[in-house]
């Protein structure tokens, strides 16, 4: 499994993943990872009502700022967020911009998992 082009850990920039949250779009894309451990590139954006090179354009700007990891098996590529490189970088930042999303965007549902009660899946079984 190949992973793709992404910042480590310490080289994630705030104003980078402020800037790639601020997307309607990238942000119901973050929601939906949110609920899952690890989704494929077609599941994450197939209801998103955008076009398929305009969902790409998302994951790679997600994936550039450091929200995102990217990794290829294959012909699929699966999506995961970085939640405890974000939560070491930036102690809470996710969690407050995925529950202030629940609330402002018409995307992201109010089913949206609650960020302060959930585990941090890192791996595909």
């Amino acid at each position: 499994m190949r992973v793709l082009p992404h910042p480590a850990t310490e080289d994630i920039q705030l104003t980078e993943v402020l800037r790639a949250l601020s997307d309607p779009v990238r942000l119901a894309i973050v929601h939906k990872l949110a609920e899952q451990a690890e989704m494929t590139c077609s599941a994450a954006g197939w209801d998103l009502g955008v076009h398929k090179s305009t969902v790409s354009h998302h994951y790679r700007t997600l994936r550039e700022a450091g929200v995102i990891l990217s990794k290829q098996d294959g012909r699929k590529i699966y999506l995961s967020l970085r939640w405890d490189d974000l939560e070491t970088r930036f102690p809470g930042v996710l969690g407050s911009v995925l529950s202030a999303a629940r609330a402002s965007v018409p995307s992201v549902s109010a089913e949206a998992p609650d960020p302060r009660h959930h585990s941090h899946p890192t791996s595909r079984p």
